[in-house]
């Protein structure tokens, strides 16, 4: 399937996102281990957190749907492995978040993954598993990786941080369940800080508060124990950014309904990124609104906390006065594709001068055309690369339905930036 973009003009759209993937997510974990029943509120409905929801029901927990949330029937941490495979896609976050699960419940749990699931990095969440006295193992030729339930001791554990802040967050979130207090060290630098400062929020408003040095140590007691709650989720910063790059690259008026300018949510800082390259943000009656008058610039960012947005500014970096450096992404080779060879690659077809460099892309302006961009089965990619097709014409997106792996919605939003 094929989708052509057509250019908009100028923009004057009232957009709504979905509840954050990220969060939702964190909250399920959570809410699966109390004693009794939460209800997640505005939960996200992508399909990673499907994926998330049948993996909890195959352990035992009883997740169920309710108007725009869940329901999750939370059973103290008594798991158990399920008779079948658990299948996670090309959902990390699923993943890696239900193997240290695993290592609390009865018997031994497996789970399989599409063939791009083999190609991102475990091992660094195996080895500390292992150190907490649970055996695990991942077998890449097939996607398929092992936990060897009800082994979870405790101690401590080193984890490295320089690949994802998942590892972390996943043993995070299970440690107050080992037999023994549990001390994790973190080795490098940690990319993505904020998600896991997401982790360490949804864990202290369900009750477990863990203490921390600097992100380099965290201890967490052994025998404290999750409650029920009403969890509100926010909306996703992540999916609103899209939104707010379409303004930047096409001018007028953007809202995002409901969406609040302080929050937890790291991605939200995207926002300064626009005003350093020119668009007005401000919060709004209605939300948040950005304006812009397609007078933008060119900035030099790390992007190590945001990169989830590195396909975005990329694109937004095309339509600026003066060069771009993106700095301090190597770990966005890891991900759904390895997007910063594919963004080089796919944004070359439209005629950008992109540059690959060791930890990032230099981007500076050309004339742009036309052209049809592979997305790699990215939903990143995919909602990014539409961006270009506002301002120039011709823009095909391939596999355009893989943006429901975080935003189903997406397309039919999308539509009401052409509405004036």
């Amino acid at each position: 399937m094929i989708k052509e973009i057509r250019p908009s003009g100028a923009l004057h759209a009232r957009i709504h996102v979905p509840g954050s993937k990220s969060i939702t997510n964190r909250a399920l974990i959570c809410a699966s281990l109390a004693q009794g029943e939460s209800v997640i509120r505005n939960a996200s409905d992508s399909d990673d957190t499907a994926l998330m929801v049948n993996g909890l029901n195959q352990l035992g927990v009883l997740v169920r749907k309710r108007d725009t949330g869940l329901v999750v029937e939370g059973n103290g941490g008594k798991l158990y492995a399920p008779k079948f495979p658990i299948p996670v896609g090309n959902a990390g976050t699923t993943l890696r978040f239900l193997m240290a699960l695993g290592a609390i419940a009865r018997g031994k749990v497996v789970f399989v993954g599409d063939q791009r699931m083999a190609d991102r990095p475990i091992e660094d969440l195996l080895d500390a598993l292992h150190m907490l006295g649970v055996e695990a193992a991942a077998d890449g030729r097939i996607s398929k990786c092992t936990v060897d339930g009800g082994s979870l001791r405790g101690g401590i554990a080193k984890v490295k941080g320089d690949k994802s802040s998942q590892f972390l967050s996943s043993l995070l979130m299970v440690s107050p369940y080992a037999n023994q207090d549990v001390t994790i060290e973190v080795e490098d630098k940690l990319t993505s800080q904020p998600y896991v400062d997401i982790t360490v929020e949804v864990m202290k408003q369900f009750g477990i508060c863990i203490r921390r040095s600097d992100h380099k140590r965290y201890e967490i007691t052994a025998g404290e124990r999750y409650r029920p709650i009403e969890f509100n989720v926010d909306l996703d910063a992540s999916t609103a950014g899209y939104f707010l790059a379409a303004c930047a690259i096409a001018g007028g008026e953007v809202v995002i309904a409901g969406m609040r300018l302080k929050q937890l949510q790291g991605d939200i800082g995207f926002i300064n990124i626009l005003k350093e390259m020119g668009c007005e943000v401000e919060g709004h009656p209605d939300g948040l609104m950005v304006e812009s008058y397609r007078n933008l610039k060119g900035v030099d960012v790390d992007m190590n906390s945001m990169p989830d947005f590195v396909p975005t500014l990329g694109v937004v970096a095309l339509f600026a006065k003066g060069e771009t450096r993106i700095r301090n992404v190597a770990h966005l080779r890891y991900k759904e594709s390895d997007r910063l060879e594919a963004l080089a690659t796919e944004l070359k077809k439209v005629g950008a001068d992109i540059a690959l460099t060791e930890d990032g892309l230099n981007i500076r302006p050309v004339e742009l055309h036309g052209a049809q961009l592979d997305t790699y089965d990215d939903h990143r990619l995919a909602m990014s690369f539409a961006l270009i097709g506002l301002r120039v014409p011709g823009i095909k997106i391939e596999n355009p339905n893989c943006v429901r792996k975080s935003f189903p919605s997406f397309w039919n939003e999308f539509e009401k930036l052409y509405a004036k």
